[in-house]
């Protein structure tokens, strides 16, 4: 397993209870990261991460209490995610809408960096994927987005595009990282995708790049931050 970073600022997670965003809360806390997340529920939240973690509290539809919870945050890590083909937890609402209302939030507070989780085949508009509200062609608008106001004025982000999502522990697998998403199909771990999210709030080569993941085979890694080196 890797060491704890030196990296001592108070990131803020959006989506933290859900599967892949309580793996991001998980290894930021493995590397000694100060946490917030951005929750609906502070029950919730702290059933699963007690008092480790700060917690805020707020909609991704409330441009208030986004600003809240990004106050005297060094950077964001998005692990945003729809759930409902309509309504408040759709791909428009959460997966557009809602990230791109946490972007200009954390802009304005002075974020740093925002690491966003998103998905392979989302430039593919027929992907069957997208069936499901359009939530690759809505992923893909907020990409577009943070490319534009977090890659200037001393800003940065990562934006991942996991394969398929599913369970397990991280730093079991080698990888498998392209650009231009040219891959239609494949499986990620979800601890591997928050391993790579809190790698880029440090790992230099992060900074500005957009990648595709998956799984190539089972290998243990002592640690993932050399993925970033094949990216272009």
């Amino acid at each position: 397993m890797t060491e704890k970073s030196e990296y001592g600022k108070k990131v803020l997670v959006a989506g933290a209870t859900g599967k892949t965003g309580s793996w991001v809360v998980r290894r930021l806390l493995h590397h000694g990261v100060p946490v917030r997340v951005f929750v609906r529920s502070e029950e919730k939240a702290r059933s699963m991460f007690g008092d480790a973690v700060e917690v805020a509290i707020g909609k991704i539809q409330d441009a208030e209490s986004i600003a809240r919870a990004v106050s005297g945050c060094d950077a964001v890590i998005s692990a945003l995610g729809s759930s409902s083909v309509s309504g408040e937890a759709s791909p428009s609402e959460v997966d557009r809408d809602g990230a791109i209302r946490l972007m200009d939030e954390a802009a304005k507070a002075g974020v740093r960096h925002f690491a966003m989780v998103s998905s392979i085949a989302v430039t593919k508009w027929y992907h069957p994927l997208n069936l499901f509200g359009g939530v690759l062609s809505m992923k893909h608008a907020a990409e577009e987005h943070l490319r534009k106001i977090f890659a200037s004025e001393g800003r940065t982000h990562t934006i991942i595009r996991p394969g398929g999502l599913r369970d397990g522990e991280p730093l079991q697998h080698r990888l498998h990282v392209e650009q231009g998403d040219h891959l239609w199909n494949g499986w990620m771990n979800r601890s591997d995708v928050a391993e790579l999210a809190v790698l880029s709030l440090w790992v230099e080569k992060a900074a500005n790049k957009t990648f595709e993941v998956i799984i190539e085979a089972p290998e243990p890694q002592q640690s993932l931050a050399g993925y970033f080196d094949k990216l272009s």
